[in-house]
């Protein structure tokens, strides 16, 4: 594995300051499956796994998809105005993970 990372680390630099294991390489695919919107049934497939609650482990981490998530949800029916300030705090916070 480290030769792999040393080749990649001539395209990506930063990969050369990085540990990279066979774990490493199918997290990082998992995650990226995840988000290309394969569903998470068929990863657990692809990775071998039994239960459906360990893959869930790759939808509980990645919080790049939890704030596109959360920046698509519209709140109707209120009776009054969600408070401005605790949600522009709430999405500045969520945008610095």
């Amino acid at each position: 594995m480290t030769q792999y990372a040393a080749m990649a680390s001539k395209t990506v630099p930063t990969v050369a300051t990085k540990r990279v294991s066979p774990h490493t390489i199918r997290h990082t695919t998992a995650v990226h499956l995840l988000r290309a919107g394969v569903d998470i049934n068929t990863i657990r497939a692809w990775l071998g796994h039994v239960s459906l609650d360990t893959t869930h482990i790759y939808a509980e981490v990645d919080l790049e998809m939890k704030a596109k998530a959360l920046a698509k949800v519209e709140v109707s029916g209120l009776k009054e105005p969600p408070r401005q300030r605790s949600l522009l705090s709430l999405m500045a916070f969520l945008k610095a993970l």
